[in-house]
């Protein structure tokens, strides 16, 4: 039984993703929001043929516009949104036929990308979870 006077501990850590104040401090900024992204595109050419065929031959727009969403999305500089405007995810992802299984696929690189650059403990949670919820989200077919 807990006395009344005894102070309630404290959890863990302060937000779902850590003790940082967001996401983007937690995985370490700029550095670590490139270093992902640059991890998660390597991944695609080497192991996502359905998601890679999506992709123009040159993949490094692709990159830089991923390290732009998700340096916002993560809670750091909004720089997707100062250059392109609302992301408009699923609007920007309709000319593509994406389903489970391009969906399944680009989750995986993400997760070995997310293992490549040793993301763990509550932030490796914290983003399995907005990741497979906005993979998901971008289906427009069964």
């Amino acid at each position: 039984m807990v006395s009344m006077n005894q102070p309630m501990s404290e959890p863990a850590t302060k937000h779902p993703w850590g003790d940082a104040e967001t996401p983007y401090l937690e995985i370490g900024e700029e550095a670590g929001v490139r270093r992902l992204c640059e991890s998660f595109y390597r991944y695609i050419d080497a192991d996502a043929p359905t998601v890679r065929a999506m992709l123009p031959r040159e993949i490094s727009v692709s990159v830089r516009k991923l390290f732009m969403y998700l340096s916002g999305w993560f809670g750091g500089p909004d720089l997707y949104v100062a250059e392109y405007g609302h992301p408009r995810m699923r609007m920007r992802h309709a000319p593509f036929s994406i389903g489970v299984v391009e969906a399944e696929e680009w989750l995986s690189c993400m997760n070995k990308a997310m293992d490549e650059c040793g993301i763990d403990g509550q932030l490796r949670l914290f983003l399995e979870t907005q990741f497979h919820q906005l993979g998901h989200h971008m289906r427009n077919r069964d």
